[in-house]
């Protein structure tokens, strides 16, 4: 196998290989290391690489196998963590020049795990400043450049945009970002891959820069189902430092994304989803019934009246603003010309919002959110666009008129409804649009079900070959 070839392995597959000794840890991380070197001065997808501790860890994972132990399926692994994730002694900067020196003591949870597991850390992904943004757009560090379109500067998507952009161009084997309005899934789908939003208080958020403490949710960017089911493994369950996965219910861990989905009932929401829908995506994603239909799984369409509901919830004062306040408002106040300008507009937002707007917001989402599990009782997964268009160009919508603002509030539309509504969500490549652009598919399940949810997007994704397709990097060389 070349280094190339190598490179686009997934994961579990390239586990398989360092496990039986066909390469080493060392050999894996020196061939991502190159690409990094190679390609990102062009693709923008790291903030900072660390090359130096990347081999280090990498020689500690080949000297343990060579010792006869293997830590986990991860060992060896060199992967990407968005730069909203602390790792010690490294800054962890948001996005943001403003935390340009917030040194990391320890490590996120989450990060201990996978580097526990022995993972090697490749470096830290670009995003969108305080994860602030569902385009991918940072005025600060640059914005990383899709690399499905070799011509055209595409949107990434946003926020969890360079983890993104460095699976998709074999410059990591794996990334993990965060979704709070579907940072995860919004760049997953642009950039050809498979992204998962876990349910709120499944994974730790402990040592993660807060957007909104009430919907963040860490989840990882892989190039199959496979591969995401894995760290999801490795990521989730209780955190003593983290509340919010102690009242959930205990997590058992997915044994198997293999399976028969035959008898399982996925339902296409009539309303909400589909408004302002670009032709070929709509076109590919209905497609889709017909390959869950194949595989015996029942596919029929619904009217939810929670739906009509979430779009009075979405228009209601924005939340998250008032949750960025709280963590960023005394360094907006001191420090607000150096915030991205995008941010900034979005994030003033929250000082105008009185706390009884606040609670009774609150309160309708929760109510909100009690009603939509019990009208999916019956309903194992809804079926959606991921996004209603794929990757825009960039300069069409860089600034602060209304084109900037009407596609971030497309991208982040469907996506959103999962966060806001309490469920779980995956987005996986189901089709390409004439231009060669990756279009995504989104399938939303009941809290917690994370499990139905992976087996449904596997059972798809090995009926199909769209995840195997790789961009040409060519010109980015």
């Amino acid at each position: 196998m070349n280094h190339e070839d190598l490179a686009f392995t997934p994961l579990h597959e390239q586990a398989r290989l360092i496990t039986h000794g066909d390469v080493s840890p060392v050999e894996l991380t020196e061939i991502y290391l190159d690409r990094i070197s190679d390609y990102d001065e062009a693709l923008g997808a790291y903030l900072a690489v660390t090359a130096d501790r990347a081999l280090a860890m990498a020689q500690a994972a080949e000297t343990t196998l060579v010792a006869g132990s293997r830590r986990g399926p991860l060992h060896g692994i060199p992967l990407v963590l968005k730069d909203l994730f602390d790792v010690g002694g490294m800054a962890t900067t948001g996005g943001s020049v403003v935390l340009a020196d917030n040194i990391a003591k320890r490590d996120a949870t989450v990060a201990r795990h996978l580097f526990e597991t022995g993972a090697v850390l490749l470096g830290k992904a670009h995003m969108v400043e305080f994860a602030f943004g569902g385009a991918g757009i940072n005025h600060h560090y640059g914005t990383p450049w899709n690399p499905w379109d070799p011509v055209v500067h595409r949107l990434p998507g946003g926020s969890s945009s360079g983890s993104a952009v460095a699976v998709a161009s074999a410059m990591a084997s794996v990334a993990l970002g965060s979704d709070t309005g579907g940072s995860v899934r919004i760049p997953a789908s642009f950039c050809g891959l498979v992204g998962l939003k876990p349910t709120f208080g499944r994974v730790s958020n402990a040592g993660v820069l807060p957007l909104d403490p009430t919907l963040d949710s860490v989840g990882p960017i892989g190039r199959c189902v496979t591969d995401v089911a894995l760290v999801y493994n490795i990521i989730a369950g209780g955190d003593p430092f983290d509340g919010d996965t102690l009242s959930a219910p205990p997590f058992v861990p997915v044994k198997d994304v293999e399976g028969e989905i035959s008898g399982t009932r996925l339902c296409i929401p009539r309303q909400y989803f589909w408004d302002d829908m670009e032709t070929d995506v709509e076109a590919a994603v209905r497609a889709t019934t017909r390959v869950f239909a194949d595989l015996d799984a029942v596919v029929d369409e619904v009217s939810l009246e929670e739906l009509d509901r979430l779009s009075e919830m979405r228009s209601r004062k924005n939340l998250t603003a008032v949750e960025t306040c709280l963590s960023y408002g005394s360094l907006l106040e001191e420090r607000s010309q150096e915030f991205d300008p995008i941010v900034r507009e979005r994030m003033v937002d929250g000082f105008d919002v009185s706390a009884v707007e606040y609670l009774e917001a609150r309160r309708f989402r929760n109510s909100l959110q009690r009603d939509t599990a019990a009208a999916m009782t019956d309903i194992d997964a809804l079926l959606v666009p991921t996004t209603p268009f794929a990757a825009p160009v960039l300069e069409d919508c860089d600034d602060l008129g209304p084109e900037y603002w009407r596609v971030n509030g497309m991208c982040l539309r469907n996506t959103a409804a999962a966060n806001l509504l309490g469920l779980c969500s995956i987005s996986l490549p189901c089709g390409f649009t004439d231009e060669g652009l990756p279009i995504g598919l989104m399938l939303i399940g009941r809290p917690y079900e994370e499990a139905r949810l992976l087996r449904l997007a596997r059972a798809y994704e090995a009926a199909t070959d769209w995840h195997a397709r790789r961009p040409d990097l060519s010109a980015f060389a």
